[in-house]
């Protein structure tokens, strides 16, 4: 067998996992799953037992409890094999036996059409956020995992792989904050839905790579003899935009040496303060660009994305990206939820769950999606449009950020903010300007609502002015 092997896997699972019970539940899981597999090959003439390994070794790597660990091993069993819920219920555990049933997929047998049967299985992926966020994760890896080894495949699904990949995968992954599996997805589809551009953009990168790498050396150089002249502890990294990223940027027009955030450098300290500390230091060697700062600490993104970010002129007059965050902001920054695995230990699981459920905007934005459509192909079709395609970050007037899809006005804001804030507001006010209600929000507006508890409620009119599916259907539910 090639690639990943047992052993493999086992050395990276005694990294962190030195429990005699849980390492022979792993064990048990991988023998019971070479078992049902046996036979069984991927269309790379390899035996099938190394699909569900390599899925394994990838939940490893964000060092996954064990029933996960134990879950991806066995999830094709259901789907491929004689296996049932029931019986790993009872062989394994419970929560391994939802865990590889929320992977599964529904089967076709119930389905008229290959459209609905696509839906019905993307809405049963997405909703298991809701019961256990390591479904989610786990169908990630196993996704990541497929589109590393695409190159078996016909070309058609080759296609119809990286699309979906770039719908729905690619979003989920940024939603969790896992921006590694996010970028390597990223990069996997572009090279096989724009294969020329994919190819040309990466030419063009390793012209522009010995140049980076000369600049890095000596930023890593100087950052360091700075910062140890302040006596701040840190760790330095560098890393260089993945290939689609840059092809977002290079067809709005840029160059390659005019994306700011090509080169990143990773300052990486162990407090908070010692991040602004680093701030300062960095400032007073390199001039900075004001229009490029983001502090991501006072204000996390969405997905609890927490960081310093300054763009300054480096060597050569290459604009470079400085990203200044603790160790466990890096964690987050990286692996995103997955990441509480490493820095919860045995709570992870849970303080996942919850933390979703009260941290992360668009689960609830999922939940109430998922609650006003019966349909699931229209669930799907609401979720790319209203979540998983632009998105816009403004700003109420206490400062916090309410995320919103692009097209969105006061009036989604509002009954995105509560029910009842829509149901009295009266009129807006954008960046100290009132406006008119079905005024577009723009990235960065600050937004506040004018309500009147004395209103008559919303017009009928408003519907056709707002843009979310919650704002129209609470507008109609008042009206009736």
């Amino acid at each position: 067998m090639n690639g990943i092997s047992y052993n493999d896997l086992l050395n990276s699972v005694k990294g962190y996992i030195n429990n005699s019970k849980d390492l022979e539940l792993i064990q048990k899981s991988f023998s019971y799953a070479s078992k049902l597999h046996k036979g069984q090959k991927r269309q790379s003439g390899e035996d099938y037992i190394s699909h569900p390994l390599s899925v394994a070794f990838i939940l490893s790597e964000m060092k996954a409890d064990t029933d996960t660990v134990c879950a991806a091993l066995l999830h094709d069993t259901i789907e491929d094999t004689s296996a049932t819920k029931d019986k790993l219920e009872v062989l394994f555990n419970k929560d391994i036996a939802t865990l590889v049933d929320g992977v599964t997929k529904i089967s076709k047998m119930n389905f008229s059409t290959r459209d609905e049967m696509v839906a019905t299985n993307t809405r049963k992926i997405i909703t298991s956020l809701d019961e256990d966020v390591r479904i989610v994760i786990i169908k990630l890896a196993d996704r990541l995992h497929n589109m590393r080894t695409l190159g078996f495949k016909s070309e058609l699904k080759q296609r119809e792989n990286s699309l979906e990949t770039m719908e729905i995968f690619v979003p989920l992954a940024y939603y969790l904050g896992a921006y590694q599996i996010k970028g390597e997805l990223e990069d996997l589809s572009f090279s096989y839905l724009k294969p020329e551009l994919y190819t040309e953009i990466n030419i063009t990168l390793e012209k522009t790579k010995a140049q980076l790498e000369e600049i890095t050396y000596e930023l890593l150089q100087d950052i360091s003899k700075i910062l140890v002249d302040k006596n701040i502890p840190f760790e330095l990294q560098s890393r260089v935009k993945n290939v689609y990223g840059i092809y977002k940027n290079m067809s709005r027009g840029k160059k390659i040496s005019d994306i700011h955030d090509l080169l990143a450098i990773k300052i990486i300290v162990d407090e908070i303060k010692d991040c602004y500390l680093s701030l300062g230091a960095v400032h007073s060697r390199y001039t900075p660009i004001n229009s490029k700062f983001k502090d991501y600490i006072a204000m996390p993104k969405t997905n609890m994305y927490s960081s310093l970010h300054t763009t300054v002129f480096g060597p050569n007059d290459r604009l470079v990206q400085m990203q200044i965050r603790t160790r466990n902001m890096n964690l987050i920054d990286t692996y995103g939820l997955t990441a509480y695995w490493d820095l919860n230990k045995g709570d992870a699981a849970t303080t996942m769950q919850e933390d979703l459920k009260t941290k992360f905007q668009f689960f609830k934005s999922l939940t109430e999606i998922n609650a006003l459509t019966a349909d699931n192909q229209e669930f799907v079709s609401k979720v790319k449009e209203e979540l998983f395609d632009s998105n816009i970050y403004v700003y109420t007037s206490k400062g916090e950020i309410i995320e919103l899809p692009y097209g969105s006005t006061p009036i989604d804001f509002a009954y995105k903010l509560h029910t009842d804030i829509g149901n009295t507001m009266v009129g807006a006010i954008v960046n100290d300007t009132l406006v008119a209600v079905d005024y577009i929000l723009q990235n960065k507006d600050r937004v506040k609502i004018l309500t009147d508890s004395l209103s008559f409620g919303p017009r009928d009119e408003w519907q056709g002015k707002a843009y979310t599916m919650k704002a129209k259907r609470m507008i109609r539910e008042f009206s009736r």
